[in-house]
């Protein structure tokens, strides 16, 4: 299956369609709290660890809240509003600097992990058009130009 990154600009924001709930029926709590886990574990190696808590502890919190978001919006529990409150992910996301290159790593990552899940798929393509386009809304600061003198 091929993945393709929708290129944008910072400050758009795309209609977004939530992913098939089919996916949550598919991998079960602990299957969707594994795929967000072993997510996270590749960006604790990657470019953009930076943007991620330091401490264990941190890190591990981060890694709840994100599987009880992606829980929730494929039509799970409300995990999320009931423990942060709505998500409102674009404030949520505000203080750090997401930019379309820390964008692509964290989607290019998830390209890893779905190709090894025995998931339908049309529930793939579900799950990675949401994703495609939620980071969309995310990314916050613009590319630094580079000048040569």
């Amino acid at each position: 299956m091929q993945y393709n990154i929708t290129q944008a600009q910072v400050g758009a924001r795309p209609a977004v369609q939530l992913p098939n709930p089919e996916i949550l029926e598919f991998l079960g709590e602990e299957g969707m709290r594994k795929l967000v886990g072993d997510h996270y574990e590749l960006l604790k190696q990657s470019n953009i660890r930076g943007l991620f808590p330091p401490t264990e502890e941190g890190f591990e919190a981060a890694k709840k809240h994100s599987a009880d978001f992606f829980i929730q919006i494929c039509g799970g529990p409300r995990y999320f509003d009931e423990s942060r409150g709505a998500p409102r992910m674009v404030a949520r996301h505000a203080p750090f600097s997401i930019t379309s290159d820390a964008r692509n790593i964290w989607l290019e990552s998830y390209t890893i992990l779905l190709g090894t899940l025995d998931m339908p798929d049309n529930l793939k393509e579900s799950f990675w058009n949401y994703i495609d386009i939620f980071s969309i809304w995310m990314m916050n600061t613009g590319e630094r130009p580079t000048f040569k003198l």
